[in-house]
């Protein structure tokens, strides 16, 4: 798994705190690494409204939220703080309401870990699933695998 096989990277700063006793990054913040590389591209290309304040009416991004259903990751190199990292997002399936996403950590090239993470779009009231809206689909076929 190399860097350039992904379509969206997002430099990632680590922190102090995410050093565990060992001095390494701990294998929980890797989790965090994947949610904030997804929902960055959510947000930022394909309008996901997290708070439900969008002012037009009847945009379906306001009314529906991603929830995790699944989520692994496999470990392979170790950072620690001051590493600058990098995360990698793309799509391996899309489909009617949930997607698919494979998501890696390099430090340099270097790869730390890798793993998958399922979305399930859903209502923001009932919390029932419900389609992915038409302009985040879009935002998702950007970076799928093909």
């Amino acid at each position: 798994m190399k860097r350039d096989e992904f379509r969206f990277v997002l430099p990632i700063q680590t922190r102090w705190i995410d050093n565990d006793v060992y001095g390494h990054v701990n294998n929980v913040v890797y989790y965090a690494y994947f949610d904030t590389v997804i929902n960055r591209w959510l947000i930022d290309e394909g309008g996901l409204d997290i708070f439900g304040k969008a002012p037009l009416e009847g945009d379906d991004r306001r009314d529906v939220i991603g929830v995790c259903a699944e989520s692994q990751c496999t470990y392979v190199h170790s950072a620690s703080f001051p590493d600058d990292l990098a995360a990698g997002l793309r799509v391996a399936k899309i489909g009617t309401s949930s997607v698919t996403y494979e998501v890696a950590v390099f430090h340099g090239e270097t790869l730390c870990a890798h793993g998958r993470f399922v979305h399930v779009f859903v209502d923001r009231r009932t919390r029932k699933p419900t389609p992915i809206p038409k302009a985040i689909r879009d935002a998702l076929d950007r970076i799928a695998s093909r």
